[in-house]
């Protein structure tokens, strides 16, 4: 918003309402104008963007039944008092163009407050993680210490398959299904002693039976192909299973921290959401991309694969945030940090756009695809 070179302290916000139909330069030029000579060459706008004490005006409009409505936005470094000057001064314009108008101020944002703010926010949540970090840390070397000394630390056989198994298995009312042995050594890892292996797509039929005795059970998979057709499997031969977590996108259970094991599990999904699902695979989220590639425009779906809403990109984050149920977003357009922050808040399964930006920070359960790794360079 501000220019180079400019120590921005406050912008000010202006809306105004114009009697017919202008563009930018019409209302840039009205701002210039009218507001000239009012209070001297030193709170002149115009020398005062050339000495680098205000920035680049910046107008957003809308054009509606022969009116323009818009925002107009200025940048500074001045002072207080003169900041308070230029913006009463917005409400001096009558008129854009030939058209009659009214220019009211909306608010003055003092920026360097809005960094303290984020700063004291942002943190108050590094702290927050860090003691849970350590916290977890602590927590997990005193519990392994602790099986290392009651000898719960290996895999026990069940049944004549010799499936492997935690310790608490049998014993909890609560169990957790994973692929194979290495998903179980890795959830005792992480002191989840409740687990058991499914063997693969071939479910044993004693680790079906175990499942109707428990009082609640979840699934933990992969984030990749394989732990699609897995839960694909089970839900086919009826298991019975009340909550699915998977492990981050292309990640493997095996290779998950203790922090990401029990993440996943407590993003846990009940299983009657994934009933009557449509597998949004490599190739359906590529027929979708195909078909809003170099259109400027949006689709979004809901579980069963169905398009919710067809958009320009332009109305994409709004879209996004005002419409429930979308599973998944296929756009040609830039996939920015406000679009993954939005899927992640909706819990949105897919991102597929034209390319990426440069973010800050990537939801790990969140699939995203850029049209090149699709075909679709």
């Amino acid at each position: 918003m501000g220019e180079q070179g400019l120590s921005l302290k406050y912008v000010v916000y202006a809306k105004f309402e114009v009697d017919g139909l202008v563009d930018k330069p019409d209302v840039v030029g009205a701002v210039f104008g009218q507001t000239e000579g009012l209070f001297g060459a030193e709170l002149d706008l115009r020398e005062l963007q050339k000495n680098g004490r205000i920035g680049r005006i910046e107008i957003k409009l809308s054009k509606k039944q022969n009116k323009t409505l818009g925002e107009i936005m200025i940048p500074t470094s001045l002072d207080r008092v003169s900041v308070a000057l230029i913006a009463a001064s917005l409400e001096s314009i009558d008129r854009v163009g030939p058209y009659k108008a009214e220019v009211k101020l909306d608010r003055i944002e003092d920026v360097r407050e809005e960094k303290r703010k984020f700063i004291v926010k942002r943190a108050k949540e590094i702290l927050q993680n860090w003691n849970i970090d350590s916290a977890t840390t602590i927590e997990n070397i005193r519990r392994e210490l602790e099986r290392i000394a009651s000898g719960k630390t290996e895999v026990i056989p069940f049944g004549e398959e010799g499936i492997p198994m935690g310790p608490r298995a049998l014993q909890d009312d609560t169990l957790i299904l994973v692929e194979g042995r290495a998903d179980v050594i890795n959830l005792l890892r992480a002191n989840v002693e409740n687990v058991i292996s499914i063997e693969g797509i071939k479910i044993p039929e004693s680790v079906a039976e175990l499942t109707k005795i428990k009082k609640e059970v979840t699934v933990l998979l992969d984030g990749d192909r394989a732990g699609d057709l897995i839960l694909q499997e089970l839900l086919q031969k009826g298991i019975k299973i009340d909550y699915v977590a998977r492990a981050p996108p292309d990640k493997e259970v095996e290779d998950l921290t203790p922090k990401e094991i029990l993440e996943a599990l407590e993003r846990r999904t009940p299983i009657e959401s994934y009933k009557g699902r449509v597998e949004l695979n490599v190739d359906i989220l590529k027929k979708f991309a195909s078909d809003v590639k170099d259109t400027l425009e949006g689709l979004l779906l809901n579980e069963k694969g169905e398009v919710l809403d067809r958009i320009s990109v332009s109305q994409l984050a709004e879209k996004i945030e005002s419409t429930e149920n979308v599973r998944a977003v296929i756009f040609d357009g830039v996939i920015s940090q406000r679009i993954l922050d939005l899927a992640l808040k909706k819990k949105i399964d897919v991102i597929v756009g034209r390319r990426m930006a440069e973010v800050a920070r990537k939801p790990q359960n969140i699939r995203v695809y850029v049209f090149e790794e699709l075909g679709l360079a």
